[in-house]
């Protein structure tokens, strides 16, 4: 399937941009659904792999073309996985601006302010793990039987403070020891390398050559 057009089922520019990068070996062309007057999918279950099923069929069929979703977020063991897949709306849904971004960098700010009230109490390093969870699925049309599934989880420890202006969402907040610095410092050919975006994306990419052959 030579320059496949596939739609993301998302209108998140960075997402559009890092799975652009992470998926360019492929000979595809990844479209936000947005551009092609494609709405938002609801996001009503309670897992990553659930809502990414279902954003990635709304997509397929209201463009009537193949589509890729990711669903993705920040679990934390010692809040009982919290945020999960609530992670884009923690704080509550902002009040939006006509610059969908300035929308965007405001949830983010209210979500980590909130994340940050609940570590107040949690000190040490076991109850300070947190972890970037990342699942794509893909599906050559609506009722495609045979979805393909990808999974991603990074590793580290939630600080006190933000820090870094690179990213978005909790990359401010998740230090990587190995890396000495949180998501938001680094740049973004190391995160791209390194992340649960990456590391799914690197399972997804092998799965369309296996199964569509790209």
């Amino acid at each position: 399937m030579p320059g496949l057009r596939l739609v993301l089922a998302s209108n998140n520019a960075k997402k559009l941009q890092e799975l652009q990068a992470l998926l360019g070996a492929l000979p595809l062309e990844l479209v936000a659904q947005g551009s092609l007057g494609v709405a938002e999918a609801e996001e009503p279950h309670v897992t990553f792999l659930e809502n990414a099923l279902a954003k990635a069929r709304h997509a397929a069929a209201a463009s009537g073309l193949p589509a890729i979703a990711d669903d993705s977020g920040l679990c934390v063991p010692a809040l009982g996985g919290a945020p999960g897949v609530i992670s884009a709306h923690f704080a509550g849904l902002v009040p939006p601006d006509a610059d969908r971004e300035a929308t965007r960098r405001r949830q983010d700010a209210a979500n980590n302010h909130l994340l940050l009230q609940r570590m107040q109490a949690l000190t040490t390093a076991d109850e300070r793990r947190a972890r970037f969870v990342c699942t794509l699925v893909a599906v050559r049309a609506e009722d495609d039987p045979e979805p393909l599934v990808a999974f991603g989880r990074w590793e580290g420890q939630l600080l006190a403070a933000t820090r870094g202006d690179a990213g978005f969402g909790y990359d401010p907040l998740l230090f990587i020891p190995a890396e000495a610095c949180t998501v938001a410092e680094m740049a973004p050919e190391q995160k791209n390398r390194l992340s649960h975006r990456a590391l799914a994306a690197a399972q997804m990419a092998a799965l369309m050559r296996q199964a569509w052959g790209l």
